[in-house]
């Protein structure tokens, strides 16, 4: 090739991989131009094939690995490709920790704006995981039909990427070795009484999903079917089947919405109790239980949450005097973990269900010093300082509030979450991230307020994909006495990873690219509309009076789900049975 050459649609190239993208894609340049390669591993000399060609840079489809990376190791999923759960089982897991470790540096030098030096100041080795197999206490199992061998055929296991289309595995290495066990019987006794699988396009059929819920310390398992009904054919023999594989705790969630929102509102109970029991361990051996139903918020590696919070105790410095305030608290994992360490910790929610759940815990536990609230962190914190300035006028703020623990979502935390910070002026903040570039962005924000970076500790929540947890302690420094404005800048920022900042484009694109289909605003707007997401009215809306607006045909609506999911402005369980990061 010469450097006239147009690279378009459909050509065959050889490239050698010099580098990984943020989704685990092999990056590597052929005559100058760039191609983002999936299943291409650093290190690797593959033949691919242009699926989309830009001006300066493209997308290909992985035909065969020439030359394979040194880094390079068969991956012991048969259908790790197809799924897609797992972006990065074939890398080592010495290599993937290393990715892992750079992505949290890279993003915070190009998109934070420290100095190298400085991170590397700070930054702290990988918390790796000792087995990075079996892991997973949760698994959403979708079930349907499949085509094998020239005929149709019961079958459950997970999305392909960026479909609807079931790739069978009745045994993900990422959950317990049980699973299998109980899938089979689930698929036995619906083959046995003709209960039928729910068709997605049709509305009709019975079982939609598989819920499966672990105890890692306790032992206990719950298995939630999420069906399309009240009730299912002789339940009784479902249930003793169970049963008879040691399973606790069966129950029926029904969900008759043509939705792709896995859980339904109702649930009922068939057997055993409506909630099973897991322990988080501290560091000191003593542990905080948690009762978790088939809707509870729980997370989904208990051993790595373990190191996670251990290393959030050690970064809060808790002497046993402090006030600690836990924002983004959920159920309350986080500060029932802290509580006691503290003299009290207070633990804000904007879900009320979560903080309803967050006191049961509590209570459960006997911890009788945490508090908790509904609202938002900007209104509720605030509210307590000036109570408290009121009682004590001798005190200034920063003497009412020592430790606060952010654990935002992955859009990071809200502007005016962060300059609620800089006005309370904690002593120490300690944030708990799940997304490298909306971590740096507002460790930006924080450090321009006056603090410092101490630490920062990257931890592996989630082997064979790309994701990656941090845990960061900040502490005061030379705290300005003039007042912060915390405004963000997008510029630079991959966009892609704050909820509802994809544009219409980059949506058309995704699809596009991954499904071959085009889209119009139009469509993107209605499916937008249908989860939520505010659009202007003239979308949606007949451009004269009496015309009919065309609703988006399902394979569309699908697609675009997928790419909302991928930017991030849609939950990942609304349609997607691909193992949750």
């Amino acid at each position: 090739m010469t450097d006239r050459t147009i690279f378009q649609k459909g050509m065959a190239v050889t490239v050698p991989i010099t580098d990984m993208g943020e989704n685990g894609e092999g990056i590597g340049r052929t005559d100058g131009y760039t191609l983002f390669i999936k299943d291409a591993l650093i290190g690797d000399t593959v033949e691919a094939v242009i699926i989309k060609a830009m001006k300066q840079y493209g997308f290909a489809r992985l035909v065969r690995i020439i030359t394979p990376s040194p880094d390079r190791v068969e991956a012991p999923c048969p259908v790790s490709r197809p799924c897609g759960g797992c972006q990065i089982q074939a890398l080592s897991y010495e290599k993937q920790l290393e990715f892992k470790q750079n992505k949290v540096r890279s993003d915070l030098i190009r998109l934070g704006g420290f100095a190298p030096e400085e991170i590397d100041a700070v930054l702290q080795p990988i918390i790796g995981m000792e087995e990075p197999w079996r892991y997973r206490n949760k698994a959403q199992v979708p079930v349907g039909v499949i085509r094998r061998n020239g005929r149709e055929e019961l079958a459950c296991g997970f999305y392909a990427g960026h479909t609807h289309s079931i790739i069978p595995c009745e045994d993900c290495l990422l959950g317990p070795e049980e699973n299998r066990n109980i899938l089979d019987a689930v698929l036995d006794y619906m083959r046995r009484e003709g209960v039928l699988a729910y068709d997605e396009n049709s509305g009709e059929g019975l079982v939609r999903h598989v819920l499966i819920r672990s105890g890692f310390r306790s032992g206990q398992t719950m298995v939630c079917l999420i069906v399309n009904a009240q009730r299912l054919p002789k339940e009784d023999r479902l249930v003793r089947a169970l049963q008879e594989l040691g399973v606790p705790s069966v129950v029926l969630n029904t969900n008759r919405k043509r939705t792709n929102v896995i859980l339904g509102d109702s649930t009922r109970v068939l057997a055993g109790p409506e909630a099973i029991e897991d322990t988080l361990l501290r560091p000191d051996g003593s542990g905080v239980c948690f009762a978790i139903s088939a809707r509870s918020f729980f997370q989904v590696n208990p051993r790595q949450t373990e190191k996670l919070y251990g290393k959030v105790l050690e970064y809060a410095q808790l002497t046993g005097h402090e006030t600690v305030w836990d924002l983004y608290c959920g159920v309350g994992t986080i500060s029932l973990f802290l509580a006691p360490y503290a003299r009290e910790v207070y633990g804000v929610e904007i879900i009320p269900e979560a903080i309803e759940n967050a006191r049961e815990n509590a209570a459960r536990n006997g911890i009788e010093n945490a508090v908790y609230e509904t609202g938002a962190a900007e209104e509720v914190l605030p509210a307590y300082v000036h109570k408290k300035r009121k009682e004590h006028p001798e005190l200034s703020p920063e003497e009412l509030v020592d430790v606060v623990v952010v654990d935002p979502p992955r859009k990071g935390c809200d502007a005016r979450c962060l300059q609620t910070i800089l006005e309370v002026l904690p002593k120490r903040i300690v944030y708990v991230s799940c997304n490298p570039a909306t971590l740096a962005r507002d460790l930006r924000v924080l450090c321009d307020g006056g603090y410092d970076l101490k630490s920062v500790t990257p931890v592996d929540q989630f082997a064979h994909s790309v994701h990656v947890e941090t845990v960061v302690s900040l502490s005061k420094g030379e705290i300005s006495s003039k007042p912060v404005r915390v405004e963000f800048s997008l510029e630079g920022l991959d966009t892609s990873c704050l909820l509802n900042d994809a544009t219409y484009q980059q949506i058309k694109d995704y699809v596009l690219e991954h499904t071959g289909l085009h889209v119009s605003t139009l469509y993107i707007a209605q499916v937008k509309a249908k989860h939520g997401i505010i659009e202007r009215e003239c979308y949606n809306k007949a451009k004269t009076e009496g015309n009919r607006v065309p609703k988006c045909p399902p394979e569309k609506e699908k697609a675009i789900e997928e790419a909302l999911r991928h930017f991030q402005m849609i939950p990942e369980d609304q349609g997607s049975s691909i193992p949750a990061q």
